[in-house]
């Protein structure tokens, strides 16, 4: 009778434990998710009765995942995932329908550190290293090419970096009271006037002669400065700005 308990006992927990026995597990080369839910089979080639354990959900176009949380995943639904590859995360993409995305099978990716918001100028600590199986076409493949522009909207903690998410940061405001100089053969002039829209280093905006209410095209040169007369001109034929960042 006791030996019967102890076999149905084991039984049970034979049933409802599942196995660690099989092959490793692969990433596979295209990881994406076609319905907002990241499940194991979406990841990774052989995960069997386990492929639709999910994983997380995509709320958006994509979604970083850590490594050692999917790999915590696969060992709970009794797979084993030894990463070989050292990846610290892991890219899923939805479906691919723009040509946005790219395949580049778990390369170096730049990824977002924390949460920034619309207007922070990126810093170096922002900015760190990971591994992706897809990655943005325009992903930079230099942190020198991000640090100090502009996020462009709202980016996400873990995301992949793309081009399009930064730009050069606006040093003048819309409405913002500016100096506005002229400089011709030796001759400077400066007067204060009122920006009428925002706008980077380089960029023209028009402005408004506070004295006269003229409204005349300048040259952002740095933060509450523009430029305007040859000078100006010439600069944006070179295509470089003075800035004026003091």
């Amino acid at each position: 009778m006791i030996l019967r308990l102890v076999l149905t006992s084991l039984a049970s927990l034979l049933i409802s434990t599942p196995a660690l026995a099989g092959a490793p597990l692969s990433l596979r080369a295209d990881i994406s998710d076609a319905d907002g839910v990241v499940t194991l089979g979406d990841i990774f080639d052989g995960a069997g009765p386990a492929a639709q354990a999910p994983v997380a959900a995509r709320t958006a176009s994509s979604v970083m995942l850590s490594a050692a949380s999917v790999q915590a995943t696969a060992r709970r639904a009794g797979l084993v995932w030894p990463n070989a590859e050292g990846l610290r995360q892991i890219f899923v993409s939805g479906p691919v329908t723009n040509g946005a995305v790219t395949a580049r099978a778990n390369v170096d990716v730049l990824t977002w550190t924390r949460n920034l918001a619309a207007g922070e100028i990126v810093q170096p600590e922002d900015l760190i290293w990971g591994k992706a199986a897809l990655t943005p076409s325009d992903a930079p493949g230099d942190a020198d090419a991000v640090v100090g522009l502009s996020a462009r909207r709202a980016l996400r903690a873990g995301a992949a970096v793309a081009a399009r998410d930064v730009a050069a940061p606006q040093v003048i405001k819309a409405n913002e009271m500016i100096t506005l100089s002229f400089e011709d053969g030796g001759v400077s002039l400066a007067l204060q006037a009122k920006a009428l829209a925002g706008g980077a280093a380089g960029e023209t905006i028009s402005v408004q002669n506070i004295s006269s209410k003229k409204v005349i095209p300048a040259l952002i040169v740095g933060p509450g400065q523009a430029l305007v007369g040859p000078a100006a001109d010439r600069m944006k034929l070179n295509r470089n700005p003075r800035l004026a960042l003091r």
